[in-house]
């Protein structure tokens, strides 16, 4: 870390921050990331270009949100800010490490809870982002619309333009026309983490969960439970815990693909590769499943 953006966070902590502590970390492929020592213990610090501004802000307001929800632990905000083109996101450090069976269960019951934190439409006051891409958070009251037209049709133009073939193109609109045969369950518009995947949580000593690195909205709580199956990291303490908190609606199996659709293309028109391919597997089920 720079002696400048050490300064920067200095002042917006208010506390000293040594440069010099500064140990590199995980923490994302777009960005680097520090523990650092300031005055008053550890901290994590996210360091990117200026351009990176928004994207810290955008999860800065999300764990926020999360916070306020007051149902699962997530990383407290310090400062997020921007100094001699540097952005930077400043979070409480948390020792985190890997989660028990309790801890699951622990989790599955809390993501329960915050489901039930309820808004008044689909959607975020803000845009945010979902990875690196962009993420449509305008606000809509119909649910089928939302999905269509700020979480779907988004990735496939997208995909248009980093080349996937017009076969999948043309599948993947065909299916966001047919969303209302699959949608009969009448979502409620729930706080949702929005990237709940197995590398985006953790416990600490004390087996407490703790969730970070949101995209969060309001949505079906069931897009969060899809992803969570979409790369592992979640046992079966888990979704036992969830589901007696609070069972999914009848059909919830069928849309898993659905909802992690608009993930594989993400993951396509970040990454490339063989993600392409699983997203027309994805599509070529969920129309045969339709009948489309």
């Amino acid at each position: 870390m720079d002696a400048a953006t050490a300064d920067a966070l200095t002042r917006a902590l208010g506390t000293t921050v040594h440069a010099n502590s500064a140990e590199a970390v995980g923490g994302g492929s777009i960005h680097s990331a520090y523990r650092v020592r300031t005055d008053r213990g550890f901290a994590f610090v996210k360091c990117g270009s200026h351009a990176m501004s928004a994207m810290f802000a955008a999860e800065a307001a999300g764990l926020k949100a999360l916070a306020a929800a007051n149902c699962i632990r997530v990383p407290r905000v310090l400062a997020q800010d921007s100094a001699n083109g540097c952005a930077f996101l400043c979070l409480e450090w948390l020792e985190l490490r890997h989660a028990t069976g309790s801890a699951e269960a622990r989790l599955g019951e809390q993501l329960a809870a915050l489901h039930r934190v309820r808004g008044d439409q689909f959607g975020f006051a803000s845009d945010n982002f979902i990875g690196a891409t962009p993420q449509r958070n305008a606000r809509c009251a119909d649910w089928t619309q939302f999905f269509r037209e700020r979480r779907l049709q988004p990735q496939l133009e997208l995909a248009l333009d980093h080349g996937a073939d017009a076969r999948v193109i043309a599948r993947g609109r065909r299916l966001a026309e047919a969303l209302d045969a699959l949608f009969d369950h009448a979502p409620q518009p729930s706080l949702l983490h929005g990237d709940l995947w197995g590398g985006n949580w953790g416990a600490t000593a004390g087996g407490e969960p703790v969730i970070f690195d949101p995209a969060v909205y309001y949505g079906d709580r069931e897009t969060d439970l899809a992803m969570t199956r979409l790369f592992g990291g979640f046992g079966r303490e888990f979704y036992a815990a969830y589901a007696a908190a609070w069972p999914l609606a009848s059909g919830a199996e069928a849309r898993v693909a659905l909802y992690n659709l608009y993930h594989v293309l993400n993951h396509f028109n970040l990454f490339g590769g063989g993600y392409l391919a699983q997203a027309r597997t994805m599509l070529d089920k969920l129309l045969a499943e339709l009948g489309a």
